[in-house]
């Protein structure tokens, strides 16, 4: 984390404009709000919102549980296929998956607030703090989860439905992964990650152990050894290099570090930030660390992407967001040197770029952006903790559609696999998977 010197700072703010800012980026509806948006679903036969979601959630069904003033019974619909439902209704890009779909969005583009009501549905059912389900007759089988994220809590909930004894270890002092320490704070309020930890864990037969480490305090070999089943919910722990000269000078930080740490802030005016940010990626992650630097206090931030707006994984809404906050985005460009005055960061040298026959490269014309912080957010890589025992593909673990491995007892899913998303949803969706396949091999 930065160090408070000249051009970074903490306390920019009063605790008031602190609080404003990171407020819930998306008010609740309320139960007449709930009704009439449920109103204007058409519930398609084919549901192209189902489709769309990696979950396959029962979308018409749910929105009409909610017209019919059952949003209980509706929070129940989507638990069945996502047991995360309550913050998938928060973080998830349902601008580019159920509601692009939207039949009401190709009519009349204005979407049917699907992600709005979702979250209606499931804050009502996790207000009474009741567990939807109960544990099967104790089967016997233990499990071992590794990664206490959203595709490891999703597979320990669905083996613990179904009766087995599931151990999570987790590297990191809380549960939740990206929910509790990757996503912007006004994404995610009122400590609801660690809420919704604790209502997925009250199904019972889960043991988490935190401070554990697969290739460190774990091995995997042990943990076959030890268990019936082994699940891997890894993540991603290693990120891309900047590529840049003097990219390892005082002030060039990991994004990912930052938002973890402005994540776990018990005071916003304690945690340092330039008043000038630059920021060098063009995914969720450099929307979340500028938008955040923004609402902290910082003056002037740039983000820098190689492509353009169509080629930025952060979707139109995040990009948008990102500059109705005063955020400016430099299309078209990548940063070649990292500018620096008595071994600190003072600016960044960047490269106009050009696209030709598919391919990127520099036009030769540059430019300076003065920064006392710069960011990468230039994607993370899987660190291979397994020691080379399961196969790989495109540097991640490799699996099949049921999520199991090279190696026979062991399954993996979330952003540790190949093919990937690098969603929320989808490590929800794998976790479910594996767990139903890890139940028929535990059966057989």
């Amino acid at each position: 984390m930065a160090d408070m010197k000249p051009g970074i700072s903490g306390g920019r703010l009063s605790h008031s404009d602190y609080a404003v800012n990171f407020g819930d980026i998306h008010p609740p509806l309320d139960a007449h709000e709930a009704l009439v948006e449920s109103d204007r679903c058409y519930f398609c036969h084919d549901a192209p919102c189902q489709v769309a979601c990696p979950t396959s959630i029962d979308i018409p069904m749910f929105i009409r549980q909610i017209q019919a003033g059952h949003a209980k019974s509706a929070a129940k619909t989507i638990f069945d296929q996502n047991i995360f439902g309550g913050m998938c209704a928060r973080v998830c890009p349902t601008e580019t998956l159920c509601e692009e779909a939207c039949v009401r969005m190709e009519a009349e583009g204005k979407p049917v607030k699907i992600g709005l009501l979702q979250r209606h549905a499931t804050d009502a059912f996790m207000a009474d703090g009741v567990q939807p389900y109960e544990r099967a007759k104790p089967s016997g089988k233990v499990v071992a989860v590794v990664g206490a994220g959203p595709a490891g809590l999703a597979c320990a909930h669905r083996l613990a439905m179904h009766g087995h004894e599931v151990t999570v270890f987790e590297a990191r002092p809380k549960s939740g992964g990206l929910n509790e320490y990757g996503i912007a704070a006004y994404k995610s309020t009122d400590d609801f990650a660690q809420k919704e930890v604790d209502f997925i864990l009250g199904i019972g037969g889960i043991t988490v152990v935190h401070g554990k480490t697969l290739g460190k305090d774990l091995d995997l070999a042990q943990l076959q050894k030890d268990h019936d089943a082994v699940f891997l919910g890894l993540g991603l722990q290693g990120v891309n290099a900047l590529g840049a000269a003097n990219d390892d000078a005082a002030g060039v930080e990991d994004a990912v570090d930052y938002i973890a740490a402005l994540r776990q802030a018990s005071d916003l005016s304690k945690l340092p930030v330039g008043r000038r940010v630059v920021v060098i990626g063009g995914g969720m992650t450099a929307v979340d660390a500028a938008v955040q630097s923004k609402l902290l206090g910082a003056e002037d931030v740039t983000i820098v992407y190689r492509r353009g707006p169509a080629q930025m994984k952060a979707s139109a809404y995040e990009q948008e967001l990102a500059q109705t906050r005063g955020v400016r985005i430099k299309h078209w460009a990548m940063p070649k040197a990292v500018i620096v005055k008595d071994g600190k960061a003072v600016g960044l040298t960047c490269e106009y770029t050009t696209e030709a026959n598919g391919r990127l490269t520099g036009t030769g014309e540059t430019f300076e952006l003065p920064a006392d912080m710069i960011f990468r957010a230039i994607g993370q890589t899987y660190v291979d903790a397994a020691g080379s025992q399961l196969a790989l593909e495109g540097g991640r673990i490799k699996v099949d559609a049921e999520k199991r491995t090279s190696v026979k007892g062991i399954w993996a899913g979330g952003d540790c696999v190949a093919g990937g998303q690098d969603l929320t949803v989808a490590s929800v969706d794998d976790g479910r998977r594996a767990a139903e396949s890890i139940n028929n091999f535990l059966k057989a």
